[in-house]
């Protein structure tokens, strides 16, 4: 093992907190953004906040392809824009993607929202209006991005926010971080117990925020590590005290032997553990950090691990079925693996199968989370540029290691 080997690695602003921030920008432009994400899904957001702001006309089409976020969080923002009326479209996948229980949640405030095709899902025919009602209660165990949705537009409402959240909650730190950046523009905010209020403020005061790194994308640079064993990396822009809920995978990388050290000015520095022995097995609960489910599976498949991932019911209806997705590509490679509606459990083979083609299924963390495993066994990741969604360098930045 040669410890010495340092390389640096340069990372995406943090695709979470910028969405968030677009939004919130919208509704006060006087904060200024700086290391905003370079994602497709921030992009996509980002142009049609642009096209709404800048067109005269009081009708728009608005396609936001793959992204997911963009498509949660313009539901809720055109709804509340007087006078105007929107399509909100996306690609085939996206229109099977539900948007149900949003609607639903936006309906009950006093939203004109309509469905063009299926009921549940995109696209969508809103016609903004003033909203007026300010309670509402919301199934918090499908996706945190419906609850972070309703909270981006409350300070824009005439009456404070209300919601109360309902059954067994997923992903919260997503929740935690628009709390959090709503708190950090002086907008009141209170969370007690289920229950979040949001009063409405008119102006916040000018700032520049500078977005910090993506833990999610750290991932993959922290299981390359774990694979390879032998070099230490560098990490740029990425805080001990992060906003970013996967920022817990420093702990959760520490059953891999994987030693993170805080520096100065946002650098973080990730080395092996010297004689650290592997665990035989692995058992997480990834409720609140489900988007590193794939690297995890991948990384324990790759050191040929079994393990059991829970708490992964958003899976299903993310960019793809990740969970069917993962059984497929896992068992190409000769593992047995079996998935439930919340978990995936899987035994590695004494032998991967090698040169397989790994199907990415237009999902970004697929792509990525198998580039562990093509550390050290020869596989091929078809559709590589679909990282763009999240990471366009990704594959420029990865190689160097």
């Amino acid at each position: 093992m040669n410890n010495n080997v340092l390389k640096t690695a340069m990372l995406p602003g943090s695709k979470s907190i910028t969405n968030r921030l677009l939004i919130l920008q919208a509704i006060f432009p006087n904060i200024k953004l700086e290391n905003v994400s370079s994602a497709i899904d921030s992009m996509v957001l980002k142009d049609a906040l642009q096209q709404l702001a800048t067109s005269k006309d009081n009708h728009l089409n608005i396609n936001i392809g793959h992204a997911g976020t963009a498509m949660r969080f313009l539901t809720a923002f055109l709804s509340i824009q007087e006078g105007k009326s929107f399509i909100l479209d996306g690609s085939e996948r996206m229109r099977q993607r539900p948007i149900k229980i949003l609607v639903d949640a936006l309906k009950t405030l006093g939203a004109d929202i309509a469905y063009e095709d299926k009921i549940g899902f995109p696209p969508l025919r809103i016609t903004g209006k003033k909203i007026e009602k300010n309670y509402i209660e919301v199934d918090s165990g499908i996706s945190s991005q419906y609850i972070s949705a309703l909270m981006l537009i409350a300070p824009k409402l005439p009456k404070r926010l209300n919601i109360n959240l309902k059954g067994k909650s997923v992903s919260m730190p997503y929740v935690y971080m628009t709390l959090n950046l709503l708190k950090h523009l002086d907008i009141p905010v209170r969370m007690h117990q289920n229950t979040i209020e949001i009063t409405p403020k008119k102006q916040v005061d000018a700032l520049v925020y500078t977005i910090e790194s993506d833990w999610s994308a750290a991932s993959y640079f922290y299981g390359a590590l774990t694979v390879l064993r032998d070099r230490k990396i560098q990490l740029q822009f990425l805080e001990k005290d992060s906003l970013q809920g996967d920022a817990y995978l420093v702990k959760l990388f520490e059953k891999f032997g994987i030693a993170t050290k805080f520096l100065p000015h946002g650098k973080l520095e990730i080395s092996v553990t010297t004689d650290f022995t592997l665990p035989t097995e692995i058992e997480m609960n990834l409720l609140a950090q489900p988007d590193l489910a794939q690297t995890f599976a991948v990384l324990c498949l790759a050191l040929k691990i079994p393990c059991k991932l829970t708490g992964l019911q958003t899976l299903r209806i993310k960019e793809t079925d990740r969970l069917q997705a993962l059984k497929n590509e896992m068992e190409k490679l000769g593992a047995s693996v079996i998935i439930t509606d919340d978990s995936l459990q899987m035994t590695p083979p004494d032998l991967l199968t090698k040169n397989v083609s790994i199907d990415t299924y237009n999902d970004h963390r697929m792509a990525m989370a198998f580039s562990i495993l093509q550390k050290i066994h020869p596989i091929k990741i078809l559709d590589k540029d679909v990282v763009a969604k999240s990471f366009p360098d990704f594959w420029k930045t990865f190689d160097k290691l």
